[in-house]
C-alpha cells in the first residue's frame, strides 16, 4: 500500500498525542529518579516510557486492543530484562531493585499512554512517585531499626584506628557522630592495634545503611590529627 494512501492524520493526531503523553509522564518520573542520581535517570524512563507506548500505539493501530494485549505482554518481558541490567551487587548489598522496579512502572505508564488510557498513566505516574518519594522516609526508618529474629543479615562497620593516647576522644567522636546520623551502635570494641595504636570497631545496629554517607562520617573522623585510618565494611552473617 503507498504511504500516502495510508496516510491518516487525525491517527496521527491521536498517536502524537499518546506518545506525548508517555513522554511528558516518563519525565515526570525520571526527574525524580535524575535528582537522587540513579542509574537510570531521566533519558532512561522518558525512553523506555515512549518506546513501550510507540509498541502499543503500533499494535492498536494495525490489529486493534486484541494485538495490542499482546504487545503489553511482551514489554512487560522485555523490561524484565532491562531492569535486570541495572541491579548490582556490591559490598554484599544488591543495589538497583527500586531503579528496575520504577522502569517496569515507567514502562506500564507508556503502554497506558500508547492504548489511548491516558487517565490510568496519570495515575500510573502518580503512584509510582507516590512509592519512590511518600515511602522513602518510612522504608529508611524502617532500615534503621536492629533486628531481633537470628538470620541471614547484613553487618555494618565502621573501623577507626587511632592513636592510643586519643583513644577515650576517637571513641566519643565516633559514638557522636554515628548517633547524630541516626546510626546507634549495636557494638563498640577496642582491641590493640600495632605499637601505640588502637582498634576501635563499632557495629551499626541498623542492617541497611546509606553508603555514602557512611563515606563522609568516615572521611571526617579521618581528617582527626589522631587518627590514622577510618573506613567502614559490610558483610552478611548468618
Amino acid at each position: 500500500m503507498p504511504v500516502f494512501e495510508s496516510l491518516d492524520l487525525l491517527g496521527l493526531l491521536d498517536t502524537f498525542i499518546r506518545l506525548l503523553a508517555a513522554f511528558a509522564l516518563g519525565a515526570i518520573v525520571g526527574l525524580e529518579r535524575q535528582y537522587r542520581q540513579r542509574t537510570a535517570g531521566l533519558r532512561t524512563n522518558v525512553l523506555v516510557a515512549a518506546g513501550a507506548a510507540i509498541f502499543v500505539d503500533i499494535a492498536f493501530t494495525i490489529s486493534g486492543p486484541y494485538s495490542a494485549a499482546h504487545v503489553v505482554a511482551y514489554v512487560v518481558t522485555g523490561v524484565g530484562f532491562l531492569g535486570a541490567g541495572v541491579i548490582m551487587r556490591e559490598s554484599g548489598n544488591v543495589r538497583g531493585i527500586n531503579t528496575a522496579a520504577t522502569l517496569w512502572g515507567s514502562a506500564a505508564i507508556g503502554a497506558c499512554a500508547g492504548a489511548g488510557l491516558l487517565g490510568e498513566a496519570v495515575l500510573a505516574t502518580l503512584f509510582v512517585l507516590a512509592a519512590n518519594t511518600f515511602l522513602r522516609p518510612i522504608v529508611n526508618r524502617m532500615n534503621r531499626q536492629p533486628l531481633d529474629v537470628e538470620e541471614t543479615e547484613v553487618t555494618n562497620i565502621l573501623t577507626v584506628i587511632v592513636d592510643k593516647n586519643h583513644q577515650r576522644e576517637a571513641l566519643a567522636l565516633v559514638e557522636a557522630m554515628l548517633e547524630a546520623a541516626d546510626y546507634p551502635t549495636r557494638e563498640l570494641e577496642v582491641e590493640p592495634f600495632g605499637e601505640g595504636e588502637v582498634e576501635i570497631i563499632a557495629t551499626l545496629a541498623a542492617t541497611s545503611a546509606d553508603g555514602r554517607e557512611l563515606d563522609r562520617i568516615s572521611e571526617r573522623i579521618g581528617h582527626k590529627p589522631y587518627v590514622r585510618q577510618s573506613y567502614w565494611s559490610a558483610s552478611t552473617s548468618e
